[in-house]
């Protein structure tokens, strides 16, 4: 069973830098951050071996949602090779999220 990553200041890097990775920026506290957990486990899971499915919490990785300019979460970013290529903010489907995986990986 594939779960997704939770990433820090210290692994961040050397996890987006291969491949295609989602990253969804996160707080306990955010409600619709909250509402689409679920969809961030069953991605894992749907793209294990193909994607990389991250966390990061904004709360204790203050550092990385500076670098990355998040003001508003959830924030999902995508990224290619270790370059960002698209992003997404606030709640939204399993399948626009996977459309988007998708097409980055095409």
């Amino acid at each position: 069973m594939a779960k997704y990553v939770e990433l820090t200041s210290e692994n961040f890097e050397a996890t987006i830098a291969e491949g295609v990775t989602m990253v969804d920026f996160w707080a306990p506290w955010c409600g619709p951050c909250r509402m689409i957990a679920p969809i961030i486990e069953e991605l894992a899971e749907d793209f294990d071996g193909k994607a990389t499915i991250c966390k990061v919490n904004t709360d204790e990785q203050q550092e990385v949602s500076v670098k990355y300019g998040i003001r508003s979460i959830p924030a999902i970013l995508f990224f290619k090779d270790g370059e960002m290529v698209d992003q997404m903010v606030g709640a939204a489907s399993k399948d626009a999220f996977a459309e988007k995986i998708n097409s980055i990986l095409a």
